[in-house]
């Protein structure tokens, strides 16, 4: 019987060569993309299986932690989404079980006592896998899921296509290798060169060339499809496993930067109650030594004025924590006009020279001989220069040396005024330089520092820099050598008149009629009181309609109303009183403790000419009295 089969003629021989040849290729290929199919199933499933546990464990970590089995449970109740998945568990660190989650609640699955080893394993037609849950290096619990595994099924679908894709391509063969023998060998050839090419390199680009036409390009065309389905997938793979890296590294990345916040919030709300502490302890010695000592004019005088040096420092604070805000909502706004540098650090040096005197600092200034000008804020300025220099003071021991230089920057492609401020204190570590103009970060967070700080003044004179168009950068040898702050902003070319600097506004002895109104009666009294003493004429009320009686009657030139009166708020009361013909002449000037812009814009709405923060020093309406805009406006 076998010898009737064999073929007796070469044309036989041929066709049955190549019909052995293409099986065994086929077979081959078949059998190779089969176990990498399997292998690549198995290696999918335990990635995804072991992805979907690590999830469950991060997220399940705090749940154990709080004891929390309702949070856990919820945890395990978002394995819904995958179906395939039977049964979860978590367990705690002692082997119990924490908390469960089945697919099906028909089929209540059967949790072991204990979790097994960290791992996974095949039993029964499931995928099990156990992933420890770890917290600070800890485990405190494990992670238990279950999921279908249908090894089987999927050998016997691939196998079902492999073998019908087999016999269709044997019986093809043997239809055109009577006379397409060459035709039939090649292709086959090649097919199983790439085959043998993509098990040993994994590399599922590689394609079986030629253009074959008929069955056998159509197994060709196949067999191509199949491997780049396969390298889709294996693509697809990959890409899911980097999505998640990626996934995981942001979110530990912002978990970090949430923690920092956190940490960084709270020294901050810590230091501002020790720093808005520390003025308030000698203003209550001070009104006690005046209510104590009501006679003694020199414990008074000294009193007074120990309360307003520290007063001036609270607002200090105030003031910086609202320019930040103002910064950094884009509602702060400066003038540009052309400032003279010996003018702006001028300014500066009377705002810090309490603090430098007071820590018997030496004090170097060095400016150009000749006058130099920037186009700018000339109060933003200062503002700039004497934080610096409030800094170094702070950080310099007593009896330190604190310089101030300045000159002209010339190698650049436009000309710069370069400013150092330069101190022999406790220096910079070389990992903070760049952090020290980050908000809320000091260098020296020790308690045993003799000064402190809210962190924001480095902060602020350097984004008001900025917006001169200048930058500020930090230089430290290190610990113990002091520090260099350096300040670069654009020169203006020298105005071709001296009138084109505005000078300071001076002082005037005109005497005005005010109308003060305000509920704090202990403040508008004061002041009210002051200026009598100043020789103007002053009528004080303690609420809007007071006011408004009052104005009927009253001719005032500057009208300073509170905008939180009872009875009628100052907005109210300002329009009513633009409304009275002896009062359309009237400057009234806002004062408040809302100093937003919308609550600039609502002021000036309502007809006021000026906006006042408080708290108020009396200095600024003296300024406001004498024709000043700058103490008037105080953005």
């Amino acid at each position: 019987m076998l010898g009737r089969l064999k073929p007796r003629t070469v044309r036989g021989k041929l066709v049955a060569m190549a019909l052995a040849t293409t099986f065994a290729a086929l077979l081959a290929a078949s059998g190779g993309m089969l176990l990498y199919d399997l292998d690549s199933f198995q290696q999918y499933w335990v990635d995804d299986m072991t992805t979907q546990a690590q999830i469950v464990a991060v997220v399940s970590s705090p749940a154990l932690s709080f004891n929390d089995q309702a949070a856990a449970r919820q945890n395990l109740a978002m394995l819904r989404v995958r179906p395939q998945i039977q049964a979860g568990a978590i367990y705690s660190a002692n082997g119990t079980l924490f908390a469960a989650y089945a697919q099906s609640v028909q089929e209540t699955p059967v949790f072991p006592d204990k979790p097994g080893r960290t791992g996974y394993a095949i039993e029964g037609g499931r995928l099990v896998v156990n992933h420890p849950i770890v917290e600070n290096g800890e485990t405190i619990g494990t992670v238990y899921l279950s999921a279908h595994y249908r090894l089987l099924d999927r050998v016997r679908s691939y196998a079902a296509i492999l073998g019908g894709v087999m016999v269709l391509s044997l019986l093809l063969a043997a239809l055109v290798a009577h006379r397409l023998q060459k035709g039939i060998t090649r292709p086959l050839a090649a097919v199983t060169g790439v085959a043998r090419e993509v098990m040993q390199r994994r590399d599922f680009s590689l394609r079986v060339p030629g253009a074959a036409s008929g069955e056998i390009g159509t197994l060709v065309d196949a067999f191509n499809d199949m491997l780049a389905e396969v390298g889709r997938r294996a693509h697809a793979l990959q890409e899911a496993n980097r999505t998640l890296e990626h996934e995981m590294t942001v979110r530990q990345g912002a978990e970090r930067a949430l923690l920092l916040a956190d940490r960084r919030k709270d020294e901050f709300l810590a230091t501002l109650a020790h720093e808005l502490r520390n003025p308030l302890a000698p203003i209550r010695t001070g009104l006690d030594i005046l209510r104590v000592n009501a006679d003694d004019k020199v414990a008074g005088e000294r009193a007074r004025a120990i309360m307003e040096r520290q007063l001036k420092q609270m607002v200090r604070l105030v003031d910086d924590l609202l320019d930040v805000s103002r910064i950094n909502t884009g509602k702060l706004t400066i003038k540009r006009e052309p400032v003279a540098l010996q003018a702006v650090v001028g300014d500066a040096l009377e705002l810090v020279r309490p603090l430098v005197e007071a820590q018997r600092h030496a004090l170097h200034v060095a400016l150009p001989a000749e006058p130099v000008y920037v186009l700018g804020d000339a109060t933003r300025l200062a503002q700039v220069l004497s934080n610096l220099l409030n800094n170094a003071a702070k950080y310099t021991n007593r009896g330190g040396r604190l310089e101030l230089t300045a000159d002209v920057d010339d190698s650049a492609h436009h000309s710069l005024l370069r400013i150092r401020v330069r101190d022999n204190g406790i220096g910079v570590a070389p990992h903070m330089l760049g952090q020290i103009f980050d908000m809320f970060v000091q260098a020296d967070t020790s308690l045993e520092r003799s000064t402190a700080g809210l962190g924001v003044g480095l902060s602020l004179a350097r984004k008001l820099a900025e917006l001169h168009g200048g930058t500020i950068t930090a230089h430290s040898d290190g610990i113990g050598r002091g520090t260099e702050l350096t300040v670069l902003l654009p020169l203006l070319a020298p105005p071709a008149d001296d009138e084109a600097v505005a000078p300071a506004a001076g002082a005037s002895g005109a005497r005005h009629r005010v109308l003060l109104a305000d509920d704090n009666v202990d403040f508008v009294d004061s002041i009210g009181a002051l200026l009598r003493a100043a020789g103007h004429t002053v009528e004080v009320c303690h609420d809007g309609k007071q006011a408004l009686a009052v104005a009927d009657g009253f001719t005032a030139d500057y009208a300073f109303l509170d905008i939180g009166l009872p009875g009628m708020n100052g907005y109210d009361l300002a329009r009513a009183l633009k409304r009275l013909p002896r009062m359309r002449d009237t400057v009234m000037v806002a004062v408040t403790g809302w100093g937003q812009q919308k609550d600039r814009q609502m002021a000036f709405d309502a007809g006021f000419a000026g906006h006042l923060v408080k708290p108020v020093g009396f200095d600024q309406i003296l300024a406001i009295l004498a024709g000043s805009r700058e103490g008037m406006l105080q953005l």
